[in-house]
C-alpha cells in the first residue's frame, strides 16, 4: 500500500512556516501499517498542483494532502482536483450551513469569501471539520484513494483521526509495526555502529531521525499478521535498548526528554529547580514545555551575571574572584544555593562560555561546568561542546538534565 503525502502552499516552498504537517502524516500513516513512498511540497500555483496530482495519482495507492482549503484568492485545492477530475465544483450547503454556525457561535460574520469552503468537486466525499471553518474531502484520482485536509496543524490532526485513518487502515494488505526509541548522548554514527546486525538478526528495518541533540532509533517490522509485526518489532527494539543501555535511552514513542526525567522524579517523589547562567532558561523552558512539569519543577533562577549569583544563590564574591564564574567551585556553589533557596530535593546548576566570543586558551568556548545538589551530595561535571552559540546552549541544557537523570537513577 503506497501512500503519497502532499503538502500544498506557497508559505511552505518559501520557508515561512515549518511544515510540521508532512513528519506528523508520516508518522502516523506508518503507525497504521502503510508505507509512505514519498513526500512532496509545492507551491499554490494551478499548474504545478494538477500535474503533480496527476503524476501522484497514477503512482500510489492513496495520497493525504492538506492545505489550500481556505477562504482566499490563492487557496485553490478544490478547483484543481476538480479540473484533474474534469468535474464542477458543486457547493454543499450541509457545510455552508455548518460553517456559518460556526463562525457565528464565535460571534464572527461570515464573509462571502468563506462560502468557497463549502465548494468541492462533484462525488467528493465531505471531511467535516469540526476544529475550523475548511472542510476535507476525499475523492479517487487515477489510481489513489485521495484524501485533502486544511493546513492548520490542529485541524488537520483531528480530521485525519476521524476520517482520514478509518477509511485507510482496511486497505492495509502487509502488516507493519514500528517501535521508536528515543535516544541522546551518543552521535548517530556511534548508533548506528552499536546497532550492526539488528536488521539482518530480526528481518527489521531500522531508521534514524536527528532531532538535535537526539537520536530516534525506528524499528520498523514488516509480517503477514499484526501480531508477528509487533512481535518482531518488539524483541529488535529491545535488542536496540540493550545495546545503547540505559544511559543513553530514556524512552520509546512521543515521550520528550523532559517528560521521561519528570516521571522518574515523580515516581521516586523528588522535586527538581535549577540555576541557569550560560543556558539563560533554556533548561527551564525544556522542562515546561509540555503539561505537567508542575509535579516535579519547582522553578529556577537565571543567575546571568555575577550579582544576581551572589544575590539569589548566595554564591560568594571572593570564589567568583578567585576562579571565575566558569568553575566547578562556583557551578557547585550555584547548585548548592539554588537547592537552598528553592526548597528542592534536586538542583542543576549550569555555567559555561557559549561563545562566538568569551573563550580563553585556559577556558575555550563551548566550556561549560555543570552540578547537582542532594541533601547528601554535590557533584560536577565539566564538558566542551562543539558548535555554534545555540547548539552549544542545547547541548549543554541536555547534558545537565542528563546528569540529573544519572542522580536520580543513582539514588
Amino acid at each position: 500500500m503506497s501512500v503519497a503525502i502532499l503538502c500544498i502552499g506557497t508559505e511552505l516552498t518559501r520557508g515561512e512556516i515549518v511544515n510540521t504537517n508532512a513528519s506528523w502524516l508520516a508518522e502516523s500513516l506508518v503507525a497504521l501499517g502503510l508505507e509512505v513512498t514519498a513526500i512532496e511540497t509545492i507551491a499554490d500555483d494551478r499548474e504545478i498542483i494538477a500535474r503533480t496530482l496527476g503524476r501522484l495519482g497514477a503512482a500510489h495507492d492513496a495520497i493525504v494532502c492538506t492545505g489550500g482549503l481556505g477562504p482566499t484568492t490563492d487557496d485553490i485545492t478544490s478547483e484543481c482536483v476538480a479540473a484533474v477530475l474534469g468535474v464542477p465544483l458543486e457547493r454543499d450547503e450541509t457545510s455552508l450551513a455548518e460553517i456559518r454556525e460556526r463562525m457565528s457561535r464565535f460571534g464572527r460574520t461570515m464573509a462571502a469569501s468563506n462560502e468557497k469552503q463549502a465548494d468541492f468537486p462533484r462525488g467528493a466525499r465531505v471531511l467535516p471539520n469540526r476544529k475550523g471553518t475548511a472542510p476535507g474531502f476525499s475523492a479517487k484520482i487515477a489510481r489513489a484513494l485521495s484524501f485533502f485536509m486544511p493546513g492548520v496543524p490542529r485541524e488537520m490532526k483531528t480530521m485525519f483521526q476521524e476520517h482520514v485513518a478509518p477509511a485507510l487502515s482496511p486497505l492495509v494488505r502487509d502488516a507493519l509495526a514500528q517501535v521508536r526509541v528515543k535516544t541522546f548522548g551518543l552521535p548517530e554514527s556511534s548508533v548506528n555502529d552499536r546497532l550492526a546486525g539488528i536488521e539482518q538478526q530480526y528481518d527489521v528495518t531500522l531508521g534514524y531521525r536527528a532531532h538535535f541533540p537526539e537520536i530516534e532509533v525506528k524499528v520498523l517490522a514488516r509480517r503477514d499478521a499484526p501480531p508477528d509485526a509487533r512481535d518482531a518489532a518488539r524483541r529488535a527494539a529491545d535488542d536496540v535498548i540493550a545495546r545503547l543501555g540505559p544511559d543513553v535511552v530514556y524512552a520509546e514513542g512521543d515521550v520528550t526528554f523532559a517528560e521521561a526525567l519528570g516521571a522518574l522524579l515523580v515516581e521516586r517523589d523528588l522535586t527538581l529547580g535549577v540555576a541557569e547562567s550560560c543556558t539563560g532558561g533554556l533548561v527551564g523552558n525544556i522542562l515546561t514545555e509540555r503539561g505537567g512539569a508542575s509535579a516535579f519543577f519547582l522553578g529556577g533562577v537565571v543567575s546571568y551575571a555575577n550579582s544576581v549569583k551572589t544575590a539569589a544563590l548566595g554564591v560568594a564574591p571572593e570564589l567568583l574572584a578567585r576562579h571565575g564564574a566558569v568553575s566547578a567551585e562556583v557551578a557547585r556553589a550555584m547548585a548548592d544555593g539554588a537547592r537552598r533557596a528553592l526548597g528542592v530535593d534536586i538542583a542543576l546548576s549550569i555555567t559555561g562560555i557559549a561563545g562566538p566570543s568569551g573563550g580563553s586558551a585556559d577556558k575555550p568556548v563551548g566550556l561549560v561546568h555543570f552540578a547537582v545538589a542532594t541533601e547528601r551530595a554535590l557533584d560536577d561535571r565539566q564538558m566542551v561542546f562543539p558548535g555554534s552559540r545555540e547548539q552549544v546552549r542545547r547541548l549543554a541544557a541536555f547534558a545537565g538534565l542528563s546528569l540529573v537523570r544519572a542522580t536520580v537513577r543513582g539514588l
